[in-house]
């Protein structure tokens, strides 16, 4: 007993590859084709929740060593070029362009505190946006998957036992044991189809949660970076 529940993995994994085996061209396609976006898709949610908390780490670190200094808008540049970090981006952009608008006043005799504050904010703005899309990379792809997968396995299965089908007409008669083989060779298509939607959903709703609090993070430090330049620059 105990060595048949050790090797029920491998006699497992053995009947999969009988099954696959007996699939016709179209379903072995599909199949292998869900197999290699299992893998995509393992690979991005790893590397997508790692770099996420990556980034809320150097965020974190970096807003904890901005509130010691004084000022923002005369910190030094190797301070700013950061831009590694969100926070270190929205900062840099913000008190570039505050200079910038401030330089172009002066040679054009227009400097006004508005016009320097209105180029740091939209700066922010941008800054903000291009961070956002930073943080929602490649969820579009897993999405996707989401969607896609169980629909490309419900396409094996259909084609495997319409195949299966088309092969019993032709014989003289048609018992279980002559259709059971393409049947389930179809059937292994639609479980393919579930083995990559089902990590995916879970790994793309936590990821989704995860990015959209790391936004609110982003866009409450932007609203915060902007006051603090408003308050500075009076």
């Amino acid at each position: 007993m105990l060595a048949l529940f050790l090797f029920s993995p491998v006699l497992a994994t053995a009947n999969l590859i009988e099954v696959f085996v007996r699939c016709d061209p179209a379903g072995q396609v599909i199949t292998s084709g869900l197999a290699v976006f299992s893998i995509i898709a393992w690979t991005i949610m790893f590397q997508k929740h790692f770099e996420l908390k990556r980034l809320a780490s150097y965020n974190h670190r970096f807003e904890h060593h901005l509130r010691d200094q004084k000022t923002l808008l005369d910190l030094p540049e190797s301070f700013r070029d950061q831009r590694a970090i969100p926070y270190a981006d929205l900062l840099a952009d913000a008190v570039e362009a505050y200079w910038r608008a401030a330089a172009i006043g002066k040679e054009k005799g227009a400097d006004s505190m508005r016009a320097r504050l209105e180029h740091a904010e939209n700066a922010i703005q941008r800054a903000l946006s291009r961070q956002t899309l930073r943080y929602e990379s490649s969820m579009i792809f897993l999405a996707t998957l989401v969607t896609g997968a169980p629909f490309l396995g419900m396409l094996g299965t259909v084609w495997g036992v319409m195949v299966a089908f088309s092969d019993v007409a032709v014989q003289d008669s048609a018992t279980i044991k002559t259709l059971a083989p393409g049947v389930s060779a179809a059937l292994l298509t639609t479980i393919a189809g579930l083995l990559v939607a089902i990590p995916s959903v879970f790994g793309y709703n936590f990821l989704l949660g995860k990015s959209k609090q790391l936004v609110t993070e982003l866009e409450n430090y932007a609203s915060s970076l902007a006051d603090r330049i408003e308050l500075e620059s009076k």
